[in-house]
């Protein structure tokens, strides 16, 4: 059964970092893409950054220089950096995970297949 957890959320201050993990567990990742998604209250879940299993990735307009993904394919983790934090990026984070063959990086969630139960980060003004 194939499982992912996240880790690292929490309450931090506009301007602050924090970085969110993902673990995946249960089968073989290689060729699966990995991607972190949001959702804030009463909004619907959208796209943050995703990376294919050959590296390439991509990001959500607005946290393009502020967020970095990255991957280490020997743990089955993924891993997002969030830097210079907004009050907007207040959401519960999701990790997903999907299977392209290695180099396409999906950005809808409709694309992926397995998903984490989501970590709470909340930034205060």
């Amino acid at each position: 059964q194939v499982r992912l957890v996240e880790s690292g959320g929490g309450v931090v201050q506009a301007g602050d970092s924090l970085r969110l993990s993902c673990v995946a567990s249960g089968r073989t990742f290689t060729g699966y893409a990995l991607g972190w998604f949001r959702q804030a209250p009463g909004r619907e879940r959208e796209f943050v950054a995703a990376i294919a299993w050959s590296g390439h990735n991509s990001y959500k307009e607005s946290v393009k220089g502020r967020f970095s993904i990255s991957r280490d394919n020997a743990k089955n983790t993924v891993i997002l950096h969030m830097n210079s934090l907004k009050p907007e990026d207040t959401a519960v984070y999701y990790c997903a995970a999907g299977w392209y063959g290695g180099i396409m990086v999906p950005t809808t969630s409709a694309q992926y297949e397995h998903w984490g139960q989501g970590t709470q980060l909340t930034v205060s003004s």
